[in-house]
């Protein structure tokens, strides 16, 4: 037994100092990191004799793996073979799942944004829910990787949500039928003389699709072009160098965005080159508390640039790079490794972006269908004498998709502002 104890404290010595692979510096550090190590394999060997239970050795160092680097901050994680290669297709812009892009905050997950044309979205999941159950298994206890596992599944299978939402007095049950998520990142159309682009991620081919947008509108209005909304609301982020690609579309020199590690050869600075998608022409960029990192990047630069005018809400406040750093044969750790910092110099790490023009999102309820009360439902009233008139029924519109689609505001407002800017300057 003593030899075989051994034995897995020299593996244990020998599995951490290959992932942490300390450089020369730390070292020379106090010797409390060896004794830590030895309390880590007296721990593993205890636990390995007398838990009530026989334990899998790869899933205990997978756990101690996960709960080290999940004291760190909700951003740094372990990532399985597994989820580590579903991690990979996201990014590619394909992946099966619910299509929201989470975190975790107080114990539970907590709904960073959805993604448009998603099960999620469609669903009616919002920026900022919390997700405290999923089908009755409660979240608190679990960590993102365990929860996002539980979210995934087959295709056509259904998983219930309990989603606590701010405003609401009582837990909402929402349904939702998982399905193979494929990410258009890139939507775009004419809004008259103005051309709306949208981002709903960042993936390999947003800077592709945004320069394609831009070409096919830009000859179909051919000299009556006269300015881009970029609508960055509950964009939950994504690749760091599509976010400067899109960045540098719209900029003709500067910096576009720096990233700070701990020591100062880890700076990192990267600027613009020459060429505007927008001609010098107005640009607004909407952004909502779903926008986060990567998006709130191209609004930070923008911003800070006085290229554009951002306009709608606080942005998230993401502002923390994640390095993805592969495990030979045992998956990848997801670990914060800098922080972004706009042209300005400001970080944007639990702050956000501040918008240029404040504008919420005014949504207009529809009247319930029901007869309001008259004089008629009052106690002990007066006939009515004579003929009475018959009811006015509600005229249809005719236009189905108008009445049930809610007015976009925020849009709107920024149409009607760059409008307006574009007749001053005449």
């Amino acid at each position: 037994m003593i030899k075989r104890w051994a034995g897995v404290r020299l593996g244990v010595f020998l599995m951490i100092g290959a992932l942490l692979a300390l450089p020369a510096s730390a070292q020379k550090a106090d010797d409390g990191i060896y004794r830590q190590l030895n309390l880590f394999g007296d721990v593993l060997e205890r636990i390995r004799a007398d838990y009530v239970e026989e334990v899998k050795d790869p899933e205990l160092i997978e756990a101690a793996i996960a709960g080290m680097l999940r004291s760190l901050d909700p951003h740094s994680s372990y990532m399985p073979p597994k989820a580590y290669n579903e991690m990979r297709e996201q990014i590619k812009g394909e992946f099966g799942g619910l299509g929201i892009e989470v975190t975790m905050e107080n114990g539970v997950v907590k709904v960073v944004s959805p993604i448009d044309d998603t099960p999620a979205a469609r669903a009616g999941l919002q920026a900022g829910d919390y997700i405290t159950h999923l089908d009755d298994t409660p979240v608190m206890g679990m960590t993102l990787a365990d929860a996002v596992k539980k979210m995934r599944g087959p295709v056509n299978s259904e998983i219930r949500l309990t989603v606590v939402r701010q405003g609401l007095e009582n837990p909402l049950d929402v349904k939702v039928v998982r399905d193979v998520i494929r990410v258009q990142s890139v939507r775009s159309r004419l809004e008259g003389d103005m051309i709306y682009v949208r981002i709903t991620s960042f993936t390999e081919q947003t800077n592709s699709g945004l320069e394609a947008a831009m070409a096919k509108h830009k000859a179909e209005l051919s000299n009556r072009f006269k300015g881009v909304i970029l609508d960055l609301r509950n964009n939950p982020g994504g690749a760091l160098d599509q976010a400067i690609a899109v960045s540098d579309a719209f900029l003709d020199k500067g910096e576009i965005v720096s990233t700070r590690g701990r020591r100062l050869a880890e700076t990192h600075r990267y600027n613009a080159k020459p060429g505007d998608l927008a001609n010098g022409l107005l640009l607004a960029v909407l952004i909502n508390g779903g926008s986060a990192s990567a998006s709130e990047i191209v609004a930070g630069a923008l911003q800070d640039h006085k290229r554009a005018l951002v306009i709608g809400t606080k942005s998230f406040g993401k502002g923390s790079v994640q390095s993805i750093i592969p495990l030979q044969g045992h998956g990848a750790i997801r670990l914060t490794t800098a922080r972004y910092y706009t042209p300005s110099g400001t970080s944007i790490q639990a702050k956000g972006i501040e918008p240029d023009v404040l504008v919420e999102q005014v949504r207009v309820e529809k009247p319930e269908n029901r007869r309001r009360r008259s004089e008629a439902d009052l106690p002990k009233h007066l006939e009515a004498e004579g003929k009475t008139n018959a009811p006015i029924e509600a005229v249809d519109s005719g236009d189905k998709e108008a009445d049930e689609k809610p007015r976009d505001f925020q849009l709107n407002y920024a149409l009607d502002l760059l409008r307006g800017m574009t007749l001053l300057k005449r």
